[in-house]
């Protein structure tokens, strides 16, 4: 096992982000061997075999690979909405703080931010938000969801609450998308099938290049007419590939493997618990994926400076939003590299 995911610097613990991760030997192997065509043609069997499945554990009828996140977001964007139009989201949603502000430049739509603790809003809110009919009002367009919400410490969204949103949208003649990067740790965490968890989206993003650790991708999910339209606007913001089937092949190995996300969970709840045994401000039940958030201010120390004096120790984490500290379990990190951990952040001083 590859540890902090620098193999020449096995000292090194890297808990910034699930992005880190590195494919496996079996990823490396079916990438090698992948049968391949020009997917932009439709002619690469690895990928047809790939959207598929995914579509699949998706509750979808189709799918559509897309070499990020990002993208995968973008392109539902482009295919749901107008220019002009207004996306209902949370405030802290990738969509509008993580994605290089695309749903503004490239999909010339705006957010109406719905203010939700824990990144989980209810059927209420939403229909609060809608907008009655009226000139000078942009339209809305899209209603979206994030499962599980990175901002808010990798909390989740039950099936019942995705519903309950969907049928406000629907009832109001939106659609809504699911940006579901980290998915499969939802559905993990809740111990449900990933299709339990986009009922009611008529679209969803997944990522296999977090968690999963396949080293490239995302699939963009719903039925076939839509995911006919989302494939011109893949087109359109250079997405679509020719022998991706090699990539493909990693991503399959990946879905073999998602019930061994729920390491990453229990994990991330023992870190949580060190470090609020060590001052900081942090609710480990609040843990319910592999996201830690911790406040260093009752230690003294600004996030930043936080950061810093742990990178001196070992340890690499991000400054996050809101005052706090991210820190993100995945595959190359074990209870050992916790237990690491701790003991090398127990007297961190600016």
């Amino acid at each position: 096992m590859v540890h902090g995911t620098h193999p020449d610097r096995p000292d090194i613990i890297d808990l910034r982000s699930d992005t880190f991760t590195q494919p496996t030997e079996a990823m490396r192997e079916a990438m090698a061997q992948a049968e391949v065509g020009d997917d932009l043609f439709g002619e690469d069997p690895t990928m047809a075999r790939l959207e598929a499945r995914a579509a699949a554990l998706l509750g979808k009828e189709a799918g559509l690979f897309v070499p990020t996140g990002t993208m995968g977001n973008l392109v539902a964007l482009l295919t749901h909405s107008r220019g002009g139009a207004e996306v209902v989201c949370e405030r802290r949603a990738h969509i509008i703080h993580y994605e290089s502000g695309a749903m503004g430049r490239l999909a010339g739509c705006q957010p109406y931010p719905i203010d939700a603790p824990g990144g989980v809003y209810t059927a209420e809110q939403l229909q609060a938000a809608l907008r009655a009919p009226f000139f000078v009002h942009p339209r809305q367009g899209l209603v979206a969801i994030e499962n599980s919400a990175q901002g808010w410490m990798g909390n989740i969204w039950t099936p019942d609450e995705t519903r309950a949103v969907g049928d406000i949208a629907h009832d109001a003649g939106l659609p809504m998308h699911l940006d579901g990067a980290r998915v499969w740790n939802s559905a993990v965490a809740q111990r449900v099938a990933p299709a339990r968890l986009t009922e009611g989206c008529d679209t969803v993003m997944a990522c296999f290049s977090k968690g999963l650790s396949a080293p490239v991708g995302s699939i963009l999910a719903g039925d076939e007419e839509t995911m006919e339209t989302a494939r011109h606007y893949r087109k359109m913001t250079g997405g679509a590939m020719r022998q991706s089937g090699v990539l493909a092949a990693a991503a399959l190995v990946s879905l073999d493997h998602i019930d061994r996300l729920a390491d990453d969970h229990v994990n991330a709840k023992r870190l949580a618990e060190g470090l609020r045994d060590q001052g900081l401000a942090i609710d480990p039940d609040a843990v319910r994926t592999n996201i830690v958030m911790a406040d260093p201010g009752p230690r003294g120390l600004t996030p930043t400076q936080y950061a810093a004096a742990a990178k001196k120790k070992g340890v690499l984490c991000l400054p996050g939003d809101g005052g706090a500290v991210r820190f993100v379990t995945h595959r190359h990190i074990d209870k050992d590299d916790i237990e690491k951990t701790l003991g090398a952040l127990r007297d961190l001083q600016a």
